[in-house]
């Protein structure tokens, strides 16, 4: 099953726009466990089993593993997420950008190596540097555009000499000429609600990543009604601009004690629902 039918299933199964990002970090495991990097995968295997059926998607971000020689424990969870919860699909966080041979090869790493359904890039050395994670057949490549971060203005909000913002520009790639196996997606932050709009506007059907709900501060109500967009059909309503909503401390650190998983089921759950609310 491709990047685009895994999202859209696990969307209506677990009637969520909420995606739990995994970003481990020893010295905030509770414990016994904190401090002991041994034990990133348990930890995130806990969170992963606790909510597999609140979300839409898992983030990994690979630094946090990377960083702690932990790349192997990372392979291990992609693994225990594809078995545990199939229906659910995975987005290795790795804002890759390069071109050529050096592309092919992050491409391998994160179509091969960990056995992620879709990856995040950074777009900015142009379609050459997207265009090898095509050769990967339904694998979703999700484009970042605005991101969360106040800096990521200095080069975003620029104006170009078509009178588009940079990041206005990207959203017209993305949907356009360099959408050619419909399989892109955009990256835009929470914490910029009128920006999230304006990419709506922009690409009208392509998935949104929004990460900044949580302990960056992004409203869940504003993120929805930016974002979000259906239709009335014969049979209801359809999601015809679907959005995938991150949040990651807020949830994996949402108790230090024993309870880590139950209390981040609590969090994630509210979360959800508090996103299904605002349609």
């Amino acid at each position: 099953m491709n990047f685009s039918d895994m999202r859209r299933r696990a969307q209506q199964a677990n009637d969520s726009m909420l995606c739990v990002g995994l970003d481990p970090e020893p010295a905030r495991f509770p414990g016994a466990w904190r401090g002991d990097a041994g034990r990133i995968h348990d930890f995130c295997a806990a969170i992963v089993d606790a909510t597999r059926d609140q979300v839409c998607a898992f983030k990994p971000q690979i630094a946090y593993f990377a960083a702690q020689r932990a790349e192997d424990q990372l392979e291990r969870l992609i693994d225990h997420i594809h078995r545990t919860a199939p229906g659910v699909p995975v987005i290795l966080d790795a804002k890759r950008g390069d071109i050529g041979a050096t592309a092919e090869q992050y491409a391998r790493e994160a179509f091969e190596r960990y056995r992620a359904d879709a990856v995040t890039l950074s777009p900015f050395m142009g379609f050459d540097s997207i265009e090898p994670y095509l050769r990967w057949d339904g694998k979703g490549l999700i484009l970042l555009c605005r991101t969360s971060n106040a800096g990521g203005g200095d080069l975003q909000a620029q104006r170009l000499h078509n009178g588009d913002l940079l990041y206005e520009h990207v959203a017209r790639l993305a949907a356009g000429p360099w959408n050619r196996s419909g399989r892109l997606g955009l990256v835009v932050g929470a914490t910029f609600p009128a920006e999230i709009e304006r990419v709506r506007a922009l690409a009208p059907t392509l998935p949104l990543l929004i990460p900044g709900v949580g302990a960056q501060g992004g409203d869940a109500a504003a993120t929805v009604r930016a974002g979000w967009r259906c239709s009335r059909t014969a049979d209801g309503w359809q999601t015809t601009g679907p959005i995938v909503v991150n949040s990651s401390r807020a949830v994996l650190y949402a108790s230090a004690g024993d309870d880590f998983a139950s209390a981040a089921r609590r969090v994630a759950d509210a979360t959800r629902e508090a996103l299904n609310a605002a349609r």
